[in-house]
């Protein structure tokens, strides 16, 4: 491999210089898991015993990062390789070990009499470095079950991760979705990394056939990809139950450092402004001059003049100057980011498909994406690179334990870099026309990311509920749901295709049970903050970068409030209405 495409790929030596250190990193981890099984039984007899637990334990969790995380890259890039899939398994199998190991800790401190483990806090000042952790531990108190029970849970833990990596095995290294004739007339291969691409083309031919290949392979695994779905759901309601959770959905929220307050606030919010997503929907349909559109023509930019290629080199000086706003220090990172294998850029065969940011402690994040040359990969760079900041400030402000921040608000960080991108495009852009374009992309970017993430979430929510009350289900049933959700978010001026119906069997994110609630929250406070920095407020940058790097020393609703941003309270979610009107507004004077 020459030195171009090597600048383009990860460098998993900044993990481990070969297979032979690994082995020896894990090796040499299950030795200290053996150490910290040594204070089982004894951990509160002391505060002693206490701090060197977790001192074990906070080396062991570096180690395991950086172990894990070579296993897991390993595999991603190439889903069909045996030799990774090997590698896979192993940390898999470690993390077991790992939880089995340590399974006792929370139970021994739940368990001990709470003065006792604030004497100790109290007595021994070095245990203030592992205060947040031991003081959310005893909160949680009436969540956790006996000694035994955790352990049986933990034992458990490979198990339950079946159901995901089956669903990764099947849609990202054996779906074949077959050909397509392009805009040029050349068959080419649909791949779940070109799907968006297609769907966004000019030709209503090319979108069609991808839109309908796609769900074809779906259709025809759809029995299959349902009970893998299903027992993802039933493992979750069950365990909620046995954790003595309301429901699942308390117990998602409780572990964002949420609370179900959140959720309603937010279902709320989306369900007083669908009239703006139909108004969205109705323009969209007079911009394409058609007297009905169907759900694959909903991401056409009719401003587009042609497919707009970008060189990643592009993309990446694009990114640097629109987050320049955000200080010299994040400039600089992201001048480090680039140059030193962060990402690994390009598609490849079998490669997993999608995007992610994963912060490996004392190495730095890595970021998986599958650049296609297409504008809208801009926006995954710079989304994928708020986590990545955020990691880095978390990691290099907090120890590994407190700088484990919650989902919830790692999609803040994200999205505020995509407002923010946008908006230096647009107010960079002269040509009318590419300013139309622009701000229909960031009304699609709103919709995609507020209204649909709230439609995922609502579809979850009707999924787990029912499950919960002892329903039974079937493909059928799910196919159902998801159509009616299409109807009502999307509205009368658009066919929704029978197709569309398949569409949540796509979505992996689901087999993290309410994960993307957290995209539409997320906007939401990313469209508040995005707001004060464009405006200058003074200070405020300074105060969102120490929001940033508090890791999860403070719970997420707290943590945002912070930066002025109340997820509690359903006027958040008025204001993301509002700003979208204001964009739809804006479009519509400017045509």
């Amino acid at each position: 491999m020459n030195q171009i495409q090597k600048k383009y790929n990860w460098n998993l030596t900044d993990l481990f210089e070969n297979k032979e250190d690994f082995y020896k990193a894990k090796e040499k981890m299950q030795k200290d898991l053996k150490e910290i099984e040594k204070y089982k039984g004894i951990l509160c007899d002391s505060a002693e015993n206490l701090y060197q637990c977790y001192n074990i334990y906070e080396k062991i969790l570096i180690d395991f990062d950086k172990i894990y995380s070579y296993g897991m890259f390993s595999y991603h890039l190439n889903m069909a390789d045996q030799e990774g899939i090997k590698l896979f398994k192993e940390v898999e199998n470690l993390s077991s070990e790992f939880s089995t190991a340590t399974s006792y800790i929370t139970p021994e401190i739940t368990f001990t009499d709470e003065a006792i483990i604030n004497k100790y806090l109290e007595e021994d000042k070095r245990l203030k470095r592992y205060e947040r952790d031991i003081k959310d531990t005893l909160e949680k108190k009436k969540h956790i079950l006996s000694k035994e029970e955790e352990n049986l849970l933990a034992n458990y833990s490979e198990v339950f991760s079946g159901p995901e990596n089956i669903y990764d095995i099947l849609t990202n290294a054996e779906f074949k979705f077959g050909t397509l004739i392009n805009e040029n007339g050349e068959e080419v291969e649909l791949t779940d990394a070109t799907y968006t691409k297609y769907l966004k083309s000019n030709n209503i031919k090319v979108r069609k056939q991808a839109f309908n290949l796609m769900y074809k392979k779906y259709s025809e695994y759809i029995n299959t990809i349902t009970e893998m779905y299903l027992a993802n759901v039933k493992q979750t309601v069950i365990t909620a139950k046995l954790r003595n959770y309301k429901s699942s959905l308390e117990k998602a929220t409780v572990n964002d450092d949420a609370t179900i307050k959140v959720y309603e606030a937010l279902m709320k919010g989306v369900e007083e402004g669908l009239d703006t997503n139909h108004q969205f929907i109705s323009s969209k349909r007079k911009l394409l001059n058609m007297d009905k559109i169907h759900m694959y023509d909903l991401y056409v930019n009719p401003f587009e003049q042609k497919e707009d290629k970008i060189s990643f080199e592009e993309a990446k000086k694009e990114v640097k100057d629109a987050l320049a706003i955000l200080g010299k220090e994040y400039g600089e990172m992201l001048d480090i980011a680039f140059e030193n294998n962060w990402i690994d850029v390009y598609e490849k065969p079998n490669k997993r498909g999608g995007a992610y940011s994963s912060g490996v402690y004392g190495v730095h994040p890595f970021v998986l994406m599958s650049f296609t040359e297409n504008k809208r990969d801009v926006s995954t760079i710079a989304h994928e690179l708020g986590h990545s900041m955020h990691s880095y400030y978390s990691s290099k402000t907090q120890n590994i334990i407190d700088s484990q921040y919650t989902i919830m608000v790692a999609e803040v960080a994200s999205t505020v870099n995509e407002i923010l991108l946008s908006e230096y495009q647009i107010n960079n852009e002269t040509d009318k026309k590419k300013k139309a374009e622009l701000i229909y992309e960031l009304l699609e970017m709103i919709r995609a990311t507020f209204f649909r993430q709230s439609m995922f979430a609502e579809f979850e929510k009707t999924v787990h509920e029912k499950i919960e009350k002892g329903e039974m289900l079937a493909s059928e049933d799910l196919n159902n749901i998801y159509y009616k959700l299409n109807e009502k978010y999307f509205g009368k001026d658009i066919i929704i295709d029978d197709e569309i119906k398949y569409e949540w069997a796509r979505i992996p994110h689901f087999y993290t049970d309410f994960y993307v609630y957290k995209y539409a929250t997320g906007i939401s406070s990313a469209i508040c903050i995005a707001t004060k920095i464009l405006n200058k407020e003074e200070g405020f940058v300074e105060k969102y970068i120490n929001m940033l790097s508090q890791g999860c020393t403070k719970k997420s609703v707290e943590l945002l409030k912070m930066v002025d941003v109340d997820l509690e309270n359903p006027a958040t979610y008025k204001s993301t209405t509002d700003f979208y009107k204001n964009k739809i507004e804006e479009l519509e004077k400017l045509i």
